[in-house]
């Protein structure tokens, strides 16, 4: 029985071993993989999203449409009104008649910038050097009991990004980073869940939780043809 144990307590710190002594760019790696591999996520460029999302006890519709560094579109369907979010390069608007609003209304500097970081599809650890991005492992940390490798992920203009990278599955489970909000910054924290592979061969998570509430994607489309004009007022 002794024996049985030392074995056990040995394996664990065996394992934990090799959980540690992994790099950032070995961990990198294992997630581009993990989400399709580099030739794949090279060839994505554009993504519809379609699904619910639930706030307050409702689900509404939603649905987000994104352009490779060109445009990103949300629409959602609140009670009956259709209200939406475009983000560009250059510019962000919004338009919620549900909150009273007559006409669209732009995005202040700092939400704009916030939330610009997701017209990138690759992902931010997708070919992160050649963006001018650094990368730090930051160790290890349970995350909804699971074993994650804390990378932190810092831009051009100095925003960091922390992922969390499960340790078996090599996928974000987690990210966390600043986001402005009605002129204040704020922690925000995303999961993502549900990973599954698309029609195309890509992996996404079908299921993501903000603190605005989840939202779960029926259907998630790759590569189709964007009309750049959904990015326009």
């Amino acid at each position: 029985m002794k024996i049985l144990k030392s074995l056990f307590i040995a394996g664990i710190a065996f394992t934990s071993l090799n959980v540690s002594a992994q790099t950032a760019d070995e961990i990198i790696a294992k997630n581009i993989e993990a989400m399709g591999g580099t030739a794949k996520l090279a060839t994505l460029t554009s993504v519809k999203m379609s699904g619910n999302m639930s706030a307050q006890g409702q689900d509404f519709p939603i649905t987000i449409t994104k352009s490779h560094l060109k445009g990103m579109r949300v629409d959602l369907d609140i009670m009956g009104q259709a209200c939406y979010q475009i983000i560009t390069p250059e510019k962000g608007s919004m338009f919620f008649p549900i909150q009273g609003m007559t006409e669209p209304k732009e995005m202040d500097a700092e939400a704009l910038k916030s939330g610009q970081s997701q017209l990138d599809i690759q992902g931010g650890l997708f070919n992160y050097k050649e963006k001018g991005k650094t990368v730090a492992l930051s160790g290890n940390e349970k995350v909804d009991g699971a074993d994650a490798f804390k990378l932190k992920l810092t831009d051009k203009a100095g925003k960091l990004t922390t992922y969390f990278i499960d340790a078996k599955t090599f996928r974000i489970i987690k990210s966390a980073g600043k986001a402005s909000m009605n002129g204040q910054e704020m922690d925000m924290e995303t999961s993502f869940s549900d990973y599954k592979q698309n029609a195309d061969g890509y992996w996404f998570a079908y299921t993501m939780t903000t603190p605005n509430g989840p939202m779960t994607f029926d259907k998630i489309e790759t590569n189709v043809k964007v009309d750049e004009s959904i990015f326009k007022n």
